[in-house]
Parts: structure tokens; C-alpha cells; sequence
């Protein structure tokens, strides 16, 4: 009798053993799933919610739900909001662009030996740990009229013949934000291309140089194919991130998005539409269709990329 006793308070233990061990993962995951919830799925669901309200603090006697209202004022009667579609798609195309050819240029030439390498390393790598503030006061003084060294410089060598005012001009505002976000978007990269160049083997590029093959070919048949998974995955993040951009466009702009709406992308006009004019309904709109913009983009990317799919 003692030891069937034994063996049942044995049992006993080694189940609520095994139990305790089966919560074991769930619990130490529990912080990230609670933290995404209430940072991440919460504000999600409620960008959903406003979007379906009229919420404006400034006007609390018009407050209260309005179906879809707001989306077919956008759609309908908002002409801002396809002009910012515009700038949108021609602010990302020619950032993620020019990132990725000057990253990659960049990233070949630190991939070679030669002196002070690793220095240069860690020199490319510091415009991307500047914070998006500093980084747009920053080139806000360069492109001032009249004390920005830019100026002064094309001055002195004889290019201008009268300052410029970079950011408020129609000709040069778009392209004096696109320089400045370039200077910040080129170490992503050419971080990440870095790395991936160090992961090809070196005999594939001693093979192809016996059978005769030149830089060229060899850039094309082996460094490309060896990238496609690296370009496919920061061309996509680095696209969503630019869509979102807000800090730089903000601060250089004065919070304008100027001049004439000429650098207003989508989430710009979000902030102009909920921050400072408080219409928080009609920018949760606005949000809403942003969001399902980068959905429909990513999944589409990733499908004609043909991302995921085995050679």
C-alpha cells in the first residue's frame, strides 16, 4: 500500500512537473505578447476605430460616428490628398533607388583590402546613427541662405552668382529633402550589402576569372544572384521606411511640407491633418489608407520578387 502511495505521489509530481514546464515558454514570452499588444495592436485597432468617427477636440459638439465618411471625402473631394500619393511614390522610388546603387557602389569598395579599412567601416556607418533631428538641423544650416556653407562654397568657386534659398524655392526643395535623406539612407545599405558581399566565397570569383570572365560578368552572374535575398529584404524595409518618413521632411520644411505642398508625402499631410489641425477622425482615415497602401505594396513586392521561392 506504501508503495502504490509512492508511486501515485510519484506520478503526481512528475505531472505537475511536466505541466509547469509546458507554461514555462508561454510565460517568458508573456512580456513581448502584453508589450505588443498594448504598443502595437491597441493603437492599431484605434486608428481603425477614429477613422470611422468625426473627432475633432476643437469641435466636441461634432463628434460621433460617420461610417465612411471621411474616406469618401477623400476620396472625392480631397485633391491635396492624390497630389500627396504623388510625392509619396516619387519620394520613395528615388530615395530607395539611389540608396540601394550608391549603398552597393560603396559597399564594393569597402569590401576590397586595402589601408585604414576598417576605419572607413565605421566611418560609413555614422550618418545612420545620427538621430533624424540632428541629421535634419543639420542640413537645414547647409542649405540656409544666407548662412549655409553650401552657398558660400558654390559662391567662392565661381557656380553661383547669388544665394539660394534651397528649401524654399519650387526648383531645388525637393531635391535639397532627397540629399539630405540620401546622406542618412546610403550606411543602411551599405551595411547590409556588406555583409552580404562577405558571405560569397572567394573561389567563385577565382573560378570565374580562370574560365575568363571579367568584374562585369562576374558582378552580374555571381554578385547579384549571392545579393538578391539581401536587396529583396532592405529595398522592402527601406521603402516602408521612407514612406513613413516624417522627422526630416518635418523639420526642414518647418512643419510646412512646402513650398506649395511640393515635399507634403501622405504621412506628412497626416500630421498636418491630425497634429496640427486636430481633425484626429480624418487623419485616422488617411492612416487607415496608408496602412493598406504598404500592405498591397509589401505583399506584392514580395511576390514578384519571387522572394521566398526556391532556385
Amino acid at each position: 500500500m506504501n508503495q502504490q502511495s509512492t508511486v501515485a505521489n510519484h506520478r503526481t509530481v512528475v505531472k505537475k512537473h511536466r505541466q509547469r514546464i509546458n507554461w514555462l515558454p508561454y510565460m517568458l514570452i508573456a512580456p513581448a505578447i502584453i508589450l505588443m499588444i498594448v504598443f502595437l495592436f491597441y493603437p492599431v485597432i484605434n486608428v481603425f476605430y477614429f477613422s470611422l468617427q468625426k473627432f475633432n477636440p476643437a469641435k466636441a459638439y461634432e463628434n460621433g460616428f460617420i461610417g465612411l465618411d471621411n474616406f469618401v471625402e477623400i476620396f472625392t473631394k480631397d485633391k491635396l490628398f492624390y497630389s500627396t500619393l504623388s510625392v509619396t511614390a516619387k519620394w520613395v522610388f528615388i530615395e530607395v533607388f539611389l540608396q540601394l546603387v550608391c549603398g552597393l557602389g560603396i559597399a564594393l569598395m569597402l569590401n576590397q583590402s586595402f589601408r585604414f579599412r576598417g576605419f572607413f567601416r565605421s566611418a560609413a556607418i555614422l550618418p545612420w546613427a545620427i538621430s533624424g533631428v540632428v541629421t535634419s538641423t543639420l542640413w537645414q544650416i547647409i542649405f540656409n541662405e544666407q548662412m549655409g556653407p553650401l552657398n558660400d562654397l558654390l559662391m567662392r568657386i565661381g557656380i553661383l552668382d547669388h544665394k539660394v534659398a534651397w528649401l524654399s524655392e519650387i526648383t531645388t526643395a525637393f531635391g535639397a529633402i532627397v540629399t539630405a535623406e540620401l546622406w542618412r539612407g546610403i550606411p543602411f545599405f551599405t551595411i547590409a550589402l556588406l555583409a552580404g558581399l562577405q558571405t560569397i566565397p572567394s573561389d567563385l570569383y577565382e573560378s570565374a576569372y580562370v574560365d575568363g570572365a571579367g568584374r562585369w560578368k562576374s558582378f552580374v552572374h555571381i554578385t547579384l544572384p549571392y545579393l538578391k535575398t539581401t536587396i529583396i529584404l532592405t529595398t522592402l524595409l527601406r521603402a516602408v521606411w521612407e514612406f513613413n518618413n516624417v522627422d526630416l521632411i518635418f523639420v526642414m520644411t518647418n512643419g510646412t511640407g512646402g513650398p506649395i505642398d511640393l515635399t507634403t508625402t501622405l504621412p506628412m499631410y497626416i500630421v498636418k491633418q491630425a497634429i496640427v489641425a486636430q481633425d484626429f477622425g480624418y487623419g485616422s482615415a488617411l492612416t487607415v489608407i496608408g496602412f493598406i497602401i504598404l500592405l498591397v505594396f509589401a505583399i506584392g513586392y514580395l511576390k514578384l520578387s519571387g522572394y521566398g521561392k526556391e532556385e
